[in-house]
């Protein structure tokens, strides 16, 4: 197995599971007694933060989120008037679109799927290649692109100033500051970072209640953190190390190659997305090429394309038809039941 250092007491603590003879078949019997050597500190890492993140010149207030709230579901912002950041990022579907690859404002199929933006408040790099350094950049970018919102930057705060509603919310929220795509910006990213994963039955299983998920899944969780390698990128109570990696796809999209273009590792690399809620976002991949999660699971085993640039944690693995079975039990752990109706109705 190929880890990095700060995979170490991850893998030390697996060792210590292992040596004591806690393997796959005794895993069970010693995590519903709690006395699995090594399981602490597996869990330490997988515990949530209890502070969300905020950049010091957009501090989360009330206000700001209301109003990046209201213009995250407006279609102003798109040059049809018919397609809003909701479009793509529905919470009905788990903050992204349910489609394979997204579909900008003319009808065009886009090159990529609309990644979710659950949890985003603790990422970045933000975009499959990396390129916006925040929330706030980020969510700029749709905004002007002919291929996504095509509005304009200039165009959408006309729109946006043109509303009197609209004025007197930013005058609240940012006082002294022009209504411009970078206070738009703002008052959007402060919304996004709202938009937090619900409690999963993992979560309750990491705070200790043994019931909470299957032997199956417990299974599962120690092939995730060590045999399968799947740790090593999707690391975190977020599931995501915020990394580039190719992991053997043949898609023809360099990724992060276009940006780094003078690294060799980065191409074909895309972002590693979160395993948070990832029940309920198939198809998979950065251009939704594979459909379940099971699939998944086998691509990884198989290993996909050998190149110099394919990430060294990926395949080939030697997983039984029972290992891979447990870590889709394990990954379906990480999702919560599907938001309802009067739910979503609130975030509109």
């Amino acid at each position: 197995m190929t880890f990095s250092i700060r995979r170490l007491p991850k893998v030390l603590a697996l060792a210590s599971l292992m040596a004591c003879g806690v393997g796959a078949g005794a895993w069970a019997l010693a995590a519903r007694s709690g006395e699995a050597p090594g399981l602490a500190v597996l869990k330490r890492d997988y515990e949530r933060p209890k502070d969300r993140p905020a950049p010091a010149d957009n501090v989360t207030t009330p206000g700001r989120v209301a109003l990046g709230r209201r213009l995250f579901f407006d279609p102003a912002l798109s040059n049809s008037g018919n397609m809003s950041c909701a479009t793509c990022h529905d919470p009905a579907k788990a903050w992204g679109d349910g489609r394979p690859r997204g579909v900008g404002d003319a009808g065009d199929v886009l090159a990529r799927r609309s990644p979710s933006i659950v949890d985003a408040a603790w990422g970045g790099p933000y975009f499959w290649d990396g390129r916006a350094a925040s929330l706030e950049e980020q969510a700029k970018g749709p905004i002007a692109s002919p291929q996504e919102m095509n509005k304009g930057h200039e165009a959408a705060a006309a729109a946006v100033r043109a509303s009197p509603e609209y004025r007197a919310a930013f005058a609240k929220a940012y006082p002294g500051e022009p209504v411009t795509i970078d206070t738009i910006a703002k008052a959007i990213a402060a919304f996004e970072r709202t938009v937090v994963s619900p409690e999963a039955p993992f979560d309750r299983w990491i705070a200790g209640d043994q019931t909470a998920i299957s032997e199956e899944a417990k299974r599962g969780f120690v092939l995730f953190n060590g045999d399968a390698n799947c740790a090593s990128c999707h690391s975190g109570w977020r599931f995501t190390d915020d990394g580039f990696h190719d992991i053997g796809l043949p898609s023809p999209d360099v990724g992060r190659a276009a940006l780094a273009p003078k690294n060799p590792l980065m191409a074909f690399a895309m972002k590693t997305p979160t395993l948070r809620n990832v029940a309920l976002r198939a198809p998979y991949m950065h251009d939704g090429s594979v459909a379940t999660l099971e699939a998944v699971v086998d691509h990884y085993a198989d290993g996909g394309v050998a190149r110099p640039s394919r990430a060294p944690e990926v395949g080939p693995l030697k997983l039984s038809a029972q290992d891979r079975q447990d870590l889709v039990a394990f990954m379906r752990t990480l999702t919560t039941a599907p938001p309802s109706a009067d739910q979503v109705a609130r975030y509109k």
